[in-house]
Formats: C-alpha cells, sequence, structure tokens
C-alpha cells in the first residue's frame, strides 16, 4: 500500500510523511523515545539533537556483503531517539521520487538495485539470489534485495513512480532497467524484447520482464544505465581529441 499524499501519517507505529514528490523527494519521520529506523548509508540530510546516529552491519558480515553484491552500503545507518522525539530527514543519492510500502508480516517485497532507502526497525532487509538466467540478464545482477517483516519500507526511484496493477491470469512486460519493486509473489520471468536477439538490442529494449498477476509493480520513469549512457559522451573526457 503505497502512501497517496506527503500529509503527515501513522501506519504502524512510525510517523512520517513524503515531501517534493516526483524528482527531489525528501522523507520526514518523527521518532518517539526510544523508536530507531534504519537507512542507507548516508540518507540522513538532518535531524533534531535528541536523535543519534551510528552505522550498524545488519546480518553480520555475510548479510552486509550480499548487500554490497546488490548494490547497497555496507553499513546501515540506524537513527534513534535517544533523548526525546525528535524529526529526520532524509534523501535518496539519485534526483527521484519515494515509495512508502506498508508491510504486513506476509507479504515480501523485492527491491531494484539501489532501490533500499530506510525502514522500521520491524523490517528486515537481507539479499536473495537470482537464478543464473536472471543474474546475467535481468540487469540486477545475481543478487537482488528482499525486505519482510512489519513496518514501513521506503523505496527509492530514478524519476517517478508509476504503479502497474496486473490482475489475475494476465501479463505485463516492464523493462528491467525501469523496475522499483514488486511482490515476491509476482512470478516473472526474463525475455527478449523482440524475437530475435539481434532485433532485441537494435531495438534499444534488449532484456525484458514478463510478470504474471496478481500483483502490483512498480516502476520508474527513468533508467539509470540509459541515463549513463546519454550523458557519457557529454563528458569532457570523452571529448578530447
Amino acid at each position: 500500500m503505497t502512501a497517496p499524499s506527503s500529509d503527515l501519517q501513522t501506519i504502524e507505529d512510525l510517523t512520517f510523511r513524503v515531501l517534493y514528490r516526483g524528482a527531489f523527494a525528501l522523507l520526514e519521520v518523527h521518532l518517539q523515545l526510544g523508536q530507531t529506523l534504519k537507512a542507507q548509508s548516508d540518507a540522513m540530510v538532518a535531524m533534531d539533537p535528541t536523535i543519534d546516529v551510528e552505522g550498524k552491519m545488519e546480518g553480520g558480515l555475510l548479510g552486509g556483503l550480499g548487500r554490497m553484491f546488490s548494490g547497497e552500503s555496507l553499513f546501515f545507518q540506524t537513527l534513534r531517539a535517544s533523548r526525546g522525539a525528535g524529526v529526520a530527514h532524509l534523501a535518496p543519492a539519485q534526483p527521484g521520487d519515494l515509495l512508502p510500502i506498508h508491510l504486513d508480516g506476509q507479504q515480501t517485497y523485492i527491491l531494484q538495485k539501489d532501490g533500499f532507502l530506510a525502514a522500521s526497525d520491524g523490517v528486515s532487509i537481507s539479499t536473495t539470489a537470482q537464478n543464473l538466467t536472471r543474474g546475467l540478464f535481468g540487469g540486477e545482477g545475481f543478487f537482488v534485495l528482499k525486505a519482510s517483516g512489519r513496518g514501513m519500507l521506503f523505496a527509492e526511484s530514478y524519476g517517478a513512480i508509476h504503479e502497474l496493477d496486473v490482475p489475475a491470469g494476465q501479463e505485463m512486460i516492464v523493462d528491467n532497467g525501469h523496475l522499483v519493486a514488486w511482490p515476491e509473489s509476482i512470478g516473472y520471468t526474463i525475455e527478449k524484447a523482440s524475437s530475435g536477439w539481434i532485433s532485441s538490442f537494435t531495438s534499444g529494449e534488449g532484456i525484458v520482464c514478463r510478470f504474471r498477476g496478481p500483483g502490483k509493480i512498480y516502476i520508474q520513469s527513468r533508467n539509470p544505465t540509459a541515463f549513463g549512457a546519454w550523458v557519457r559522451p557529454l563528458l569532457p573526457s570523452n571529448r578530447r581529441g
């Protein structure tokens, strides 16, 4: 379930709102005394002096290394309201939106590479290995992030976030570079965008993901890999000579 607006709201025991929805989203969380929030390294923008921030390797060394393979940092930030209630603001490194997802303890979500921003203390962030075909051709690598437990999860995107609702028995094809998050329960396969490999790559699409409903898929309006390919020839180091 996504938050429909930037109004201050409380879900489970976390009070929050997302400011500046769209290209430059900012997460505002209100922590009560003793309450904690885990976040991506360097996510904190500002916080009240009642809040402490420290690094933590959740899941031990193996958990940290798994997150590194999936594009995240070795350590999480832990923000704790140690000396009273306080407000903290967090932001992703890339320009884009934020997706609040309420985890009910039953549904598990998969996140794209670099897709995690923050989560309640009751949410566990781990890594899961994709099969060989997905790892080689899916664009997300052999490891992706898995979010489980109960509480609030905040995923980040590159560009705006759009929700695709795939009914039972129907399918949706998504360019793998535009994926943000999807429930683990929804099945998907990796395919060529066209009937042949040459046609797939010359069309500019290459590999796509075919999802089979029911389920909701969250996609981003921009592809960071495509942007990198566009901007690379414009860099001064590539324009010399």
